[in-house]
């Protein structure tokens, strides 16, 4: 499964030069995660509430070129590994509908209970892991 989530650049997104200041993408990725799992069914806010936590333990962007003030910005969203114990997202940036990505990234997430204790979700919560398993299919 893609998931595609849309945003357009607001004004503070951007630093001194009106180019989107780095960080946002970190951000931006995050919401984009969040648009995945609500495709799956899910909200961030359930699997929290059941007991699963996703901590970021790895974040990489690779910056191809840049995004400005009210563009128009489309991610695109994959799992690309899972394991009972951590998943893989990848993104792909585009800016005002362009075919060409200004961005990719990967960002690795742990499960781990409330207290910060690693789990496996494939035990935990086996619905939540077979529906991200499909998903990758």
């Amino acid at each position: 499964m893609i998931s595609v989530s849309n945003l357009t650049v607001r004004y503070a997104e951007t630093d001194k030069m009106g180019i989107v200041y780095h960080t946002n993408y970190g951000i931006w990725y995050e919401m984009a995660r969040t648009d995945y799992i609500k495709e799956l069914g899910y909200l961030y806010s359930d699997m929290e509430n059941l007991g699963v936590m996703l901590p970021v333990v790895d974040l990489n962007i690779h910056y191809i070129s840049p995004s400005y003030y009210d563009d128009n910005i489309t991610i695109k969203t994959t799992v690309s590994k899972l394991s009972p114990v951590k998943m893989e997202f990848l993104y792909s940036t585009y800016r005002n509908g362009n075919e060409n990505p200004i961005n990719t990234g990967m960002s690795v997430h742990a499960f781990v209970d409330r207290n910060m204790r690693l789990i496996n979700l494939k035990k935990f919560l086996p619905e939540i892991y077979i529906a991200i398993k499909n998903s990758m299919d």
